[in-house]
């Protein structure tokens, strides 16, 4: 046995601890307070880690549910979604749940040692920004931003606060999207040259309806949050938010941010990505919504690759090469030919971070400090290649990208877009 494996959860907590202190970490480590088992899986004991969380209608809901133990508090600025969330946490762990309409307060909390943001996507970045100097870790769904340059201020903050942050793309914790990429990785097919990725249409079937009042129970001007002023309308609130290009990007950074995620690890590209995008797409004619109805986009990479990102592909992720391809989606893998899923993965092929639940990887990476398999890192970049291919789509140009610098070569417009700013009095730090 190890030195490593020797060591004690007590001994990884006091070195982790320690370390925060050197580093000036702010509201460092965890308060750890006696908890019951991780489940019925006949794993010990843990201390628990108390969770707030932000968000919590739709896709909050169904973060919260397998993370319920944890839950001690939520936020939402739709008082009906926060009250109906606080009662359902109470209902299951039996004890008071806080509930918040302000995130802020939320962070203040000396109770909570983190938070997952399930919030649109307009508000990701500013919320894990606070709560990494708040001191909380954070979980936060996927895409991870609006704009490329969030990204790059939320690794900062994870860096200088020490914090561990996990993208909510669930697939890297899957064991098909993880076999495949290995399999990629090892070269089992070849050389690579093709990557299809497909993903779905919209689904959008709203009516036009006026602008109104918003109703009693939704805070709107905190819901809008840093985003650009613009009217209530009820068709823009709540689901249907990914629609708009203030708030999301559609599919392209919904599915996308999901399938390109997994193009991004079986090529290798965790801390790169293309060196062009060029895409074209239909927008509604009714103008219901802004984002793309169809699209299609060329991704380049310097190691001669092209990734096919649209919703004329089969859905999912196809890696094409030499020696066949393989197609993984969420529940299915298949191959051709079929004997390349019967390869056996050697010493000296390549096996990428393993983890079976993207929820308990989260938590038990706030324990150990260690990186969790979708660190803020990975799920910038992943996420840049959305911003690039809706980046395209919407100047009808295509894009020239550095990805070691994260700048569009010659084109002043789309090198804008990279970022925009924020209303005031809302500030993204960095």
């Amino acid at each position: 046995m190890s030195d490593r494996e020797r060591l004690t959860r007590r001994d990884i907590l006091k070195k982790a601890g320690q370390a925060a202190a050197g580093a000036g970490v702010v509201a460092g480590f965890p308060t750890i307070i006696p908890g019951r088992a991780w489940g019925a899986d006949g794993t010990p004991p843990s201390e628990q880690i108390r969770v707030g969380f932000i968000g919590v209608k739709n896709r909050g809901m169904q973060n919260l549910a397998p993370l319920m133990k944890h839950a001690v508090a939520v936020c939402d600025v739709d008082k009906n979604v926060l009250a109906s969330a606080k009662a359902a946490v109470e209902k299951a762990n039996g004890g008071t749940c806080a509930a918040y309409s302000d995130y802020r307060k939320l962070l203040d909390a000396k109770d909570i040692d983190a938070v997952v943001v399930s919030t649109p996507d307009h508000w990701h970045a500013l919320i894990t920004t606070d709560a990494c100097a708040a001191g909380k870790d954070v979980y936060c769904e996927k895409p991870l931003t609006l704009v490329v340059s969030e990204g790059q201020a939320m690794i900062k903050a994870a860096r200088q606060y020490k914090r561990i942050v996990q993208t909510g793309s669930q697939q890297r914790s899957d064991d098909k999207f993880r076999l495949a990429c290995e399999l990629v990785r090892s070269g089992k097919l070849g050389k690579i040259h093709t990557v299809r990725v497909g993903i779905p249409g919209v689904n959008y079937s709203e009516p036009n309806r006026p602008d109104s009042d918003p109703p009693a129970e939704l805070d709107y001007q905190t819901w809008l949050g840093p985003a650009p002023y613009r009217p209530y309308n009820v068709n823009h609130v709540h689901y249907n938010f990914r629609w708009f290009w203030d708030y999301s990007g559609g599919q392209m950074t919904n599915f996308g941010a999901h399938h390109l995620d997994i193009a991004q690890w079986g090529l290798g590209m965790d801390e790169s990505g293309p060196i062009s995008a060029e895409g074209k797409a239909r927008f509604d004619e009714m103008k219901r919504y802004e984002v793309a109805q169809w699209s299609e986009v060329t991704y380049k990479y310097a190691n001669g690759v092209t990734v096919i990102c649209g919703m004329a592909e089969k859905g999912g992720v196809t890696f094409q090469g030499e020696k066949g391809s393989i197609w993984v989606t969420r529940g299915k893998i298949e191959s051709t030919p079929p004997e390349l899923l019967m390869e056996t993965l050697t010493d000296s092929d390549v096996h990428l971070y393993a983890s079976k639940d993207h929820y308990r990887n989260w938590l038990e990476c706030i324990k150990s400090r260690k990186l969790p398999i979708c660190d803020v890192a990975i799920g910038h970049r992943s996420a840049t290649v959305c911003h690039l291919g809706n980046i395209s789509i919407r100047t009808g140009r295509k894009v020239t990208w550095d990805p070691k610098a994260e700048k569009v070569i010659g084109d002043a417009e789309q090198q804008k877009m990279l970022g925009y700013d924020y209303r005031s009095p809302w500030r993204l730090p960095g």
